[in-house]
């Protein structure tokens, strides 16, 4: 086996070129894919390149680097826009997890339960992705394709996670499982809100995670909310009435799928709330 270590995006590009390649960033999903067994393709190792870490503003957006771990989502002093991804980034795995995943490898790995997932899809977010024909810019809702799968192609690289800058949002993030820490997620659902002076919605994304095959964006729903109080009998009825139509949950050991339909009407109508008064 072949073990790079590049310090530049233009190295790892290099190195990819023309072989197969397996990119490692945290490790934490790399090594437990590998199931103890030896890979035989060359391993690009991206811990060495230091411009695909730390988070910064950047014009009307802000730039979180590919291998930025989620330790520093978690600790950083960012706007409230962005306290749904801190709240997601406390419930990847353990502390040990948290120091050594990063925000890419989390998205690449492209599970169902990816906690990173909903948050950013409430930002809007879009996936930087550097390759032999140059840098290109997509949706995370296009990036991730089914489980296991993304548009990137063979000798591509996520360089950065792209974010819009929306100062008068603030966001939620909640998480459902079997116990409080070290869980897959049964369901889980990421607000993010704009309120209007008179405190009614005027603006609103909802994602969901762990109750379809990528999660998603309930954007009818988000229609459905807009103009109506969070808390009053209006909004109540809008989640209670809507056929959530985008979600396709399973039955597994963790839950069935009637009850994770019931649990993330719950989850919306609390992550709403708690977005509304910016709670941790």
């Amino acid at each position: 086996m072949q073990f790079h270590r590049p310090e530049t995006v233009e190295d790892a590009l290099h190195l990819m070129a023309g072989q197969p390649a397996k990119l490692l960033a945290g490790g934490t999903d790399f090594f437990p894919a590998l199931g103890g067994r030896r890979t035989s393709d060359a391993v690009v190792d991206l811990t060495g390149i230091a411009s695909l870490s730390g988070i910064a503003r950047s014009g009307s957006s802000w730039r979180i680097g590919a291998m930025t771990r989620w330790a520093q989502i978690r600790d950083a002093d960012l706007p409230r826009q962005f306290l749904g991804l801190q709240l997601a980034a406390r419930e990847v795995g353990s502390i040990q997890i948290q120091n050594t995943g990063t925000i890419a490898g989390n998205l690449c790995n492209a599970s169902p339960a990816a906690d990173g997932v909903p948050p950013l899809l409430a930002l809007d977010a879009d996936v930087e992705i550097a390759g032999p024909d140059g840098t290109r810019v997509i949706p995370l809702f296009d990036f991730i394709t089914g489980v296991r799968r993304t548009e990137l192609k063979p000798g591509e690289i996520v360089t950065a996670v792209l974010v819009p800058d929306a100062p008068a949002s603030r966001s939620a993030f909640l998480k459902l499982g079997a116990r409080r820490y070290l869980v897959i997620s049964i369901a889980m659902v990421a607000a993010n809100v704009v309120l209007s002076s008179g405190g009614a919605l005027d603006g609103i994304a909802i994602a969901v995670g762990a109750c379809s095959a990528v999660a998603q964006r309930l954007r009818k729903l988000e229609e459905n909310l807009t103009g109506t109080v969070p808390g009053s009998e209006d909004f109540q009825k809008a989640i209670a009435e809507y056929g959530l139509h985008e979600l396709t949950p399973i039955d597994d050991v963790r839950a069935s799928a009637d009850y994770r339909l019931a649990a993330v009407r719950t989850l919306i109508a609390r992550a709403v709330m708690q977005a509304v008064e910016g709670r941790g």
